[in-house]
């Protein structure tokens, strides 16, 4: 299995990034991983900003030069793995300008007759480990869960990717949020997928 982990935080000293060096350790730990790539969003200076011009038209993002690089990670891998903070109730504008650019048209789905398009990137499955301040029931009742349906439904489900877990966690900031715990979770997990 080849795993690319997409990590979508400012910063190194975080508890994303302790999640992060969790999921890295478990992984190369696992026999049934052969390959782990991690792409830090914001160190490789990934530009989150759609542009549409005359010169730069949406249909033709599937092709864009600069995004190479980025659509041959996608399509190595077997698992990916995303580790961000929630923010207002949502992952970060990094990834979400990752998510814009290179779930795109002709790359990630093609349009076909029908209510739904055909998803390209079938058979493969995707770990979403996020943190937030607040208490961890907080997007499922009072945001009626839109966090989790953005990222299954809107996103991985229109692609073709139906494996989709979470592990969301809540009250983070808190000296009584147990993050050892929830660190040795996730270690765990990868170890043994």
């Amino acid at each position: 299995m080849r795993v690319l982990i997409l990590f979508a935080h400012p910063n190194h000293r975080s508890l994303s990034y302790a999640f992060l060096q969790k999921v890295i350790q478990g992984s190369r730990e696992n026999p049934r991983i052969s390959e782990v790539e991690v792409l830090d969003l914001y160190e490789d200076g990934f530009d989150p900003v759609l542009v549409f011009n005359e010169h730069k038209r949406r249909r033709d993002m599937h092709q864009d030069p600069r995004l190479a690089k980025y659509r041959a990670q996608l399509l190595r891998a077997d698992k990916i793995v995303l580790i961000y903070p929630i923010w207002w109730g949502r992952p970060p504008a990094m990834l979400l300008g990752y998510i814009d650019q290179m779930f795109a048209s002709g790359f990630a789905y093609r349009d076909k007759k029908g209510l739904l398009p055909e998803g390209l990137l079938k058979g493969r499955s995707v770990v979403c480990v996020s943190t937030m301040k607040g208490p961890a029931l907080y997007p499922l009742f009072w945001l009626h869960n839109a966090h989790k349906m953005l990222m299954r439904r809107a996103l991985f489900n229109f692609v073709g990717i139906r494996k989709v877990k979470f592990f969301e966690f809540g009250r983070m900031e808190s000296p009584r949020g147990r993050q050892e715990a929830k660190l040795e979770r996730v270690y765990r997990y990868f170890k043994r997928i």
